[in-house]
């Protein structure tokens, strides 16, 4: 983990190479308290897409589990009847 003042939020250059080596987040403090997070765009990415996937699964899960489901073979049939397929 990367700690760095807000002063050296100056020198970009030096802050892009360190987010990418670093490889993970870079926390910026303001007077000694943390003020901002940096990242790399790849990383943002990674971690942030798969926490909207652990999301959507936990919303199918949550319909699962309050019997917010049907099963496939009625849903086509119902589709088929409504569109006259």
């Amino acid at each position: 983990m990367q700690i760095i003042p807000m002063r050296d939020l100056k020198d970009t250059v030096k802050i892009e190479e360190l987010c990418a080596k670093e490889n993970g987040p870079v926390f910026v403090t303001k007077n000694g308290y943390g003020r901002l997070v940096v990242m790399d765009m790849e990383y943002y990415s990674r971690v942030f897409g798969d926490l909207f996937e652990a999301k959507l699964i936990n919303a199918g899960w949550n319909d699962f589990l309050n019997g917010r489901m049907r099963d496939g073979e009625t849903v086509m049939q119902e589709l088929k009847e409504k569109y006259e397929i």
